[in-house]
C-alpha cells in the first residue's frame, strides 16, 4: 500500500492512500473522534487513487489519524481473537 503526504500541517492533512477501503474505514473512525472537525475522501477519477482530508480543532491532524489507527488496530484484534474462539 502506497502512503504519500500531500500536505502535513498542524490541524490539516491531505494524505493519498492507494487502498479505498483503507481510506473508508479511516474515515468513519476519524468522524467518531471530536476533535476532527472534518474528515472525507475524493478521488479525482476512478484510475486515480483516493485523497483523505482531514481537518481538526483541540489536537493536531497526525495525531487524530494515529488515534484513528490505534483504534482500528484494537478492534481488528479483538474481532480476530473472536475468530480464534470460534474455531
Amino acid at each position: 500500500m502506497e502512503i504519500k503526504i500531500l500536505q502535513d500541517e498542524k490541524n490539516e492533512l491531505k494524505v493519498q492512500i492507494n487502498n479505498l477501503t483503507i481510506v473508508e474505514i479511516l474515515r468513519v473512525y476519524l468522524n467518531q473522534d471530536e476533535a476532527v472537525k472534518f474528515a472525507a475522501w475524493r478521488r479525482e477519477h476512478p484510475s486515480k487513487p483516493p485523497v483523505l482530508y482531514i481537518k481538526t480543532s483541540g489536537k493536531g491532524a497526525k495525531k487524530a489519524l494515529q488515534d484513528a489507527i490505534s483504534k482500528i488496530e484494537k478492534e481488528s484484534d479483538k474481532l480476530l481473537g473472536e475468530f480464534k474462539k470460534a474455531k
